[in-house]
């Protein structure tokens, strides 16, 4: 019986397929969702998100958000997330590197907290996705 994972952002349904399992990055650590799965809900944490389905691994950038699993069912609600297979590894290399750039200036200057926090989840996203791309290989 598989699992029916679904991953939305506030601006699209990013995924949505029948999978095997899916290892998922929370605050707890990371999670193996298998079927059947005892009900659960926790927060997430940017970081690459594996998927297997049909003997094959696919991985996936997400940022911070929320997991639910229940009834064969995973949800994951997050700022972003990207299918890594479908992304041009220059392009993630440079959006690493402007992140990082983007957050030391911040440090730097008199930045509020929140705008500071904000730079780095997207350092944080951006990581995730050059981390993902590496296991894709």
């Amino acid at each position: 019986m598989p699992l029916l994972l679904e991953i939305v952002t506030p601006d699209a349904k990013v995924y949505s397929e029948e999978v095997d399992h899916v290892v998922v990055p929370t605050a707890n650590g990371k999670i193996d969702v298998l079927p059947n799965h005892i009900p659960i809900i926790d927060k997430l944490v940017a970081g690459d998100l594996k998927v297997e389905k049909n003997g094959s691994q696919e991985y996936l950038a997400v940022s911070s958000g929320f997991v639910e699993v229940y009834s064969n069912k995973v949800s994951i609600l997050t700022d972003e997330a990207l299918v890594i297979s479908t992304q041009d590894e220059s392009l993630i290399d440079d959006a690493v590197k402007r992140a990082q750039d983007a957050l030391t200036e911040g440090k730097k200057s008199n930045m509020d907290l929140a705008a500071i926090q904000k730079l780095e989840a997207a350092a944080r996203f951006a990581l995730a996705k050059q981390i993902a791309k590496g296991k894709s290989k």
